[in-house]
């Protein structure tokens, strides 16, 4: 299959992570805005052409007060710095329609490498003719490497919140 381009179809795609809270659970969110640029062969990523902006006032933990907290100069400062970008630098194929994604990361003003395991979950039509793609995708960032260094001590030890943030990813797209 040759390379295309393909829209993504953000009512059938979600973008949703989890952080530790108090050392002993995961709070869970997602980002209800975002768009991606995608050329690529389905079948074979390693040439693709990937990028993804993320509204970072999308973010939803199904708490308003936390969601204003997030947005605040305390985390994100949305003002300031309104996406989360993905460029996509590096791709290479681990076999059977596996991926290990490298790509520059731009969150709060700054830049890093970060690699995310991308499958090809399959190609087919949809009942009125459209092509349709799918992937799934998984990393984690350190929220520390972007300056997001929020945090409180907890009288029994530890901290409020892991720097560790869990990253999942389905997108279903369409052939533009």
């Amino acid at each position: 299959m040759a390379k295309s381009n393909w829209a993504v179809d953000v009512s059938h795609s979600a973008i949703d992570f989890s952080v530790k809270h108090m050392m002993i659970a995961k709070v869970k969110g997602s980002f209800h805005s975002f768009e991606a640029q995608i050329a690529a062969d389905p079948e074979d990523l390693t040439t693709a052409d990937i990028a993804v902006q993320i509204d970072l006032s999308s973010i939803d933990t199904r708490n308003g007060d936390r969601d204003g907290h997030l947005k605040s100069a305390d985390f994100f400062d949305v003002e300031n710095h309104p996406k989360l970008l993905f460029t996509a630098t590096k791709i290479v194929s681990k076999g059977d329609g596996e991926y290990a994604v490298t790509g520059d990361v731009t969150l709060h003003g700054v830049t890093r490498p970060e690699t995310f395991d991308v499958s090809f979950e399959g190609i087919g039509k949809d009942p009125w003719g459209n092509e349709k793609v799918g992937f799934s995708a998984t990393g984690s960032i350190k929220r520390s490497d972007y300056g997001l260094t929020y945090n409180a001590a907890l009288e029994t030890g530890g901290v409020l919140i892991g720097d560790e943030v869990k990253i999942s990813i389905e997108i279903e797209a369409a052939k533009a």
